[in-house]
């Protein structure tokens, strides 16, 4: 037992970190894309906004989806 327990050990320590998605840079894109790419991170700034806010008002993890949901329909309502 004590030998899968630091296989196991070992394996946890070894598996890096999971990153979330970079944003992403429209001045590293080609120009026929570069307005979608600007977009694209229009998009992923509302979803971190709105991340930072359920972390700050420590939404439950059930919750969070729901929480996410309602605030990016809140932030496109807005514009």
């Amino acid at each position: 037992m004590k030998p899968f327990i630091f296989i196991a050990a070992i394996a946890l320590l070894a598996a890096s970190p999971a990153r979330s998605q970079p944003l992403v840079d429209p001045n590293k894109v080609a120009p026929e894309f570069r307005e979608a790419a600007e977009k694209r991170r229009a998009e992923q700034l509302r979803q971190r906004e709105c991340a930072l806010k359920a972390d700050l008002e420590k939404v439950l993890p059930r919750d969070r989806t729901a929480y996410l949901n309602h605030c990016l329909d809140t932030l496109a309502a807005r514009q």
